[in-house]
């Protein structure tokens, strides 16, 4: 069952900024999403919460510049996700400008699987020989790899954002908002937000070392060239949009916007179409973003690094377009798995269950997370998909629903059942994990088990929240514009509107959209159904985004429907 709801709305909030000055429809979305203040509208840097507010920030800043004064080789080891390239290619650029001898090496998913294993440490150990390993958006979890790393010398610096487990690797340092005894304020930053956060603190600490007369460029990089790639991995990662992180998207996109991003992101949205100067949060997140992904996904994430920190525009377009064809590769690989996906749900006998757990020895590992958020979204359940790994193993990757935190479920299950699952760690809404195979039919009963005891039938039933009604006296291409240029994204959503139409035209577009004309109370809108080319009635009661659409150099308003249903 699906219910249509709206936000409450903070009346007095929403009068307070629009007293300020914030566009009326604006304001009222604002206040639905928790904006009582118009200065939690004001984006500019000085607003970032402060660097020392870290746990063991300027700490590590400082053993970092030890090692760059004693010219020691530092190697980062990045995650193969959006988020953990842009966090490496943050981090190359600015110690590489602070000069540092560094470099990176990313685990291929398919030999090494996640994190810092004791198997990369002793690759990085035979074909480096760093002095430090730096992790970006991993090494939370890797208490085995660090032993490892130790044992042969090699000292670990920990940055990341993943949630802690009981036992901390023995790290030299690490730094992760998450971690106890932290008292950052912004608990959802990325990984590669807390890596810039560790690069403002260590040109903090560069800079205090030298004195004013002996203050060398490599003290004093702008690193504010590097938020286009902190606003790509905050939204790829789909973290939390708070104050802090919306600051951060903001100034990354007015880069963009501006002209002034990498090589690497420019390509990246003109192969996928899109005009980096008209760039939003929905354009990283469905463009850019899955098309940095692919390459960790089906291949190897240096691609996708290498395409961050070439400053070769031309070198930055090629690799964009392997990108591409990646990504053009990844989608066919979905659709096959989803569909035998759904034929499998299709036979089960027990169509009641809490849980959705689907293991296929043909399956690709590097797609089953996104087959699992296709059926979470599809049937409002938390969904883990399995595909086999390597030695007996089977890795899976789940996503969750509101209401469940997926890692603490997963840890509830470990704890019931010792010994069940191999290895895991994620958030509240995605996780990653490994299994012997013989024992996959054993975690799905479990893990139904233990989301049994979690969630509510209640909690089943699919919600879409909406700004309600939109007002037509709202309705204008200057408001469709003042939503467009919004930082929307997880846990700060794009507006959606619910209003019932009547369906004056409808054809057929790109031989699988619905293109539309819809009348309410005389007045008449332009809409598109994307994924959809069978008929509507003659009335419909529709969940839609207000946007501007620009066409042959001509701005127009319309409505892109998420949702229809019967009035």
């Amino acid at each position: 069952m699906l219910t249509i709801t709206q936000r409450l709305i903070d009346a007095s909030a929403a009068a307070a900024l629009s007293a300020q000055g914030v566009h009326p429809l604006l304001a009222r979305v604002y206040a639905a999403r928790g904006i009582a203040n118009p200065a939690q509208l004001d984006t500019t840097l000085a607003r970032l919460h402060a660097p020392q507010a870290m746990l063991n920030l300027e700490r590590m800043a400082a053993l970092i510049a030890d090692a760059i004064a004693a010219r020691e080789k530092l190697l980062i080891i990045a995650d193969y996700d959006a988020d953990g390239a842009t966090a490496c290619a943050v981090g190359l650029r600015a110690m590489r400008a602070m000069g540092a001898t560094i470099d990176y090496l990313v685990p291929n998913r398919f030999e090494y699987g996640y994190g810092l294993t004791p198997q990369i440490v002793q690759l990085a150990a035979r074909e480096i020989a760093p002095a430090v390993i730096i992790t970006v958006d991993n090494g939370i979890a890797s208490v085995e790899g660090v032993a490892e790393a130790n044992r042969l010398g090699i000292k670990v610096l920990i940055t990341d954002h993943h949630l802690p487990g009981e036992a901390l690797p023995d790290a030299w340092c690490i730094i992760n908002p998450n971690q106890r005894g932290c008292g950052f304020p912004s608990k959802h930053l990325a990984g590669v937000g807390v890596m810039f956060y560790l690069m403002m603190a260590l040109r903090a600490e560069l800079r205090q070392r030298h004195n004013t007369s002996r203050l060398t460029p490599h003290a004093s990089p702008n690193l504010a060239t590097l938020l286009d790639l902190v606003a790509l991995g905050t939204v790829a990662d789909v973290v939390r949009l708070d104050d802090n992180n919306r600051i951060l998207v903001q100034q990354g996109l007015q880069r963009i916007r501006a002209g002034r991003a990498q090589p690497g992101i420019s390509a990246l949205l003109r192969v996928a179409g899109r005009d980096p100067a008209r760039a939003g949060t929905y354009d990283l997140g469905f463009a850019a973003g899955p098309r940095l992904n692919a390459a960790g996904r089906l291949t190897d994430m240096s691609l996708g690094i290498e395409c961050l920190i070439t400053d070769d525009a031309a070198r930055a377009q090629a690799i964009a377009h392997e990108l591409d064809a990646l990504n053009r590769e990844r989608r066919a690989i979905e659709a096959d798995m989803q569909e035998t996906a759904l034929a499998a749900l299709e036979q089960s006998a027990d169509a009641s269950g809490y849980t959705l757990s689907l293991y296929d020895d043909q399956w690709h590992q590097g797609v089953i997370g996104i087959v699992a958020s296709r059926l979470k979204d599809k049937f409002h359940r938390p969904a883990v998909a399995f595909a086999r790994g390597n030695d007996g193993e089977i890795k899976g990757s789940g996503r969750s629903i509101r209401g469940l935190h997926l890692r603490d479920a997963l840890d509830l299950v470990s704890k019931r059942a010792p010994g069940l699952i191999l290895r895991f760690g994620g958030h509240a809404a995605a996780a990653g994990l490994t299994l012997r195979e013989p024992d996959f039919a054993r975690f799905r009963d479990a893990f139904e088990a233990v989301v049994r005891t979690l969630l509510r039938p209640a909690d089943l039933e699919r919600e879409i929240e909406t700004d309600g009604s939109l007002p037509l006296e709202h309705a204008t291409l200057e408001a469709a514009h003042a939503l467009r240029g919004g930082i929307w994204g997880q846990g700060f959503p794009e507006p959606g509107f619910t209003d019932t139409f009547e369906v004056a035209q409808q054809r057929v577009v790109g031989e699988r959209h619905l293109k539309l004309r819809l009348r309410r109370e005389g007045c008449v809108f332009d809409g598109i159904l994307f994924g959809h080319c069978n008929p509507l009635p003659a009335r419909i009661r529709a969940v839609y985004r207000f946007s501007a659409n620009e066409y042959n150099g001509v701005s127009s308003t319309q409505l892109v429907l998420d949702h229809w249903e019967t009035p």
